[in-house]
């Protein structure tokens, strides 16, 4: 060991000057810097408004957003679709502004219809077939309600 050190004891010296060069540069940048100096502050006591901020403080205030309109799921004249497995009054929604109401209209759907609608449903695309929706709405169409509730489960 002592002769590898003799050999090479130029490397180790400028391994050891870059390492403290390292570690003073390391600690130097993490000290916080201090203020020095009495420049006013803007919320210093007498201090004027800061001249950027002018405009915003002196502008009237922003108008208002109506709230959204609360979304009707159902008028009565379609089938409660919240029933299906994932279908929340939001999607239920959704598909009442697409003409779906009723689960038989559902129940019928093909692969191309399947398509089409999934295309529209932005963020719950592909819940369709993962949820199996037809299924479901054939079960529900027929009023197999305990088939439906012992292949789905109970409650929506």
């Amino acid at each position: 060991m002592s002769e590898l050190l003799a050999e090479h004891w130029i490397l180790l010296a400028i391994a050891l000057v870059i390492g403290l060069i390292v570690a003073w540069f390391l600690l130097r940048t993490n000290r916080r810097t201090r203020v020095t100096g009495a420049s006013k502050d803007v919320l210093d006591e007498g201090a004027e408004r800061a001249q950027r901020n002018s405009a915003l403080v002196d502008a009237p205030p922003a108008a208002t957003r109506d709230p959204e309109p609360v979304v009707k799921v159902s008028d009565g004249n379609g089938d409660e679709l919240t029933r299906i497995k994932g279908v929340g009054p939001k999607l239920a929604a959704t598909l009442e502004s697409l003409g779906v109401t009723s689960f038989a209209q559902i129940a019928e759907w093909d692969d191309a219809e399947i398509d089409r609608i999934d295309a529209q449903l932005g963020r719950f695309e592909g819940r369709i077939r993962r949820d199996d929706w037809v299924g479901q709405a054939r079960l529900l169409a027929d009023g197999n309600d305990a088939e439906f509730t012992g292949k789905y489960g109970a409650g929506a």
